[in-house]
């Protein structure tokens, strides 16, 4: 069986189910996988040498997460289109060289799609600029969305991002809000794109009073996967997405990037749940 070694560095990250997922994935389509999380602070190494370390034992690629998606990106060989929505979260070694993708970015279009099917997003506020929020404003973007109401408490990154999505989509209504309440008015959909709300930080990236009169809502926090933020959406009525799509979705376009093969969604998902029942 062949063996390939795959990692995830990022802070915070003793929950992720990354590892579950791809060993899954790997032992559906007979490849045994090794995984392994990897902490800067904890290997007391900076992000650099951690991921220099990881090129040179021999690892086939790294996912990337919060906060390294955008600080990646000096180290990655990109596309314009990378390039312009500005965070990797997945690098693939070949050679002397780390191919840089998002697939946050296609991760989240296709659990969008696979939830509310071909409907139009709307008008979307996002609440955080970092890498998440950037990769799934480029997808609502790409998906439709009438308009983005954008937020976060780094206003340099709020108008960064404003900037980069205005070069791609001229036409789109893109506004720098200056608080998320102000990003809020108007709004069919939100979401949090914040780590607000995850395992060993909590939090809630939207007051309650914001809640009322908006369709949709979506969390890119997984860890748990019943947020404070989903659990008050649903409370409201508000159609629920939860970080678990995008988890999902984006590790299964991973997959295919570091192995060239493809797994049956299906049979995955089904694995995933039963591990962790």
């Amino acid at each position: 069986m062949p063996v390939i070694r795959l990692g995830l560095i990022g802070d915070n990250i003793a929950a992720s189910r990354a590892p579950e997922l791809h060993r899954a994935a790997g032992a559906l389509c007979g490849i045994e996988i090794r995984y392994d999380l990897l902490v800067p602070k904890a290997l007391q190494l900076d992000f650099d040498a951690v991921f220099d370390r990881a090129y040179g034992k021999g690892y086939r690629g790294l996912n990337i997460t919060y906060p390294y998606k955008e600080r990646v990106m000096r180290r990655v060989v990109s596309d314009p289109h990378l390039r312009a929505l500005g965070a990797c979260n997945t690098a693939l070694f070949d050679g002397a060289t780390a191919a840089g993708a998002n697939t946050d970015y296609t991760g989240f279009q296709r659990a969008f799609r696979a939830r509310f099917g071909s409907s139009s997003p709307g008008v979307v506020t996002i609440a955080g600029c970092g890498g998440a929020g950037r990769a799934i404003a480029f997808a609502l973007a790409d998906l439709g969305a009438k308009a983005l109401r954008l937020f976060d408490q780094e206003r340099t990154k709020v108008v960064g991002l404003q900037d980069s999505i205005r070069a791609i989509h001229p036409d789109l209504d893109v506004l720098a809000a200056s608080s998320v309440v102000d990003a809020c008015d108007g709004a069919d959909g939100l979401v949090n794109a914040t780590p607000l709300g995850m395992v060993g930080i909590g939090g809630n990236a939207f007051p309650s009073s914001v809640l009322p009169g908006r369709a949709w809502a979506f969390d890119a926090v997984y860890t748990p996967v019943d947020t404070p933020f989903l659990l008050g959406a649903r409370a409201r009525g508000l159609a629920a997405m939860s970080g678990f799509e995008l988890y999902f979705y984006q590790g299964v376009d991973a997959f295919k990037l570091f192995t060239q093969r493809d797994v049956d969604v299906d049979a995955l998902r089904a694995e995933l749940a039963r591990q962790s029942s």
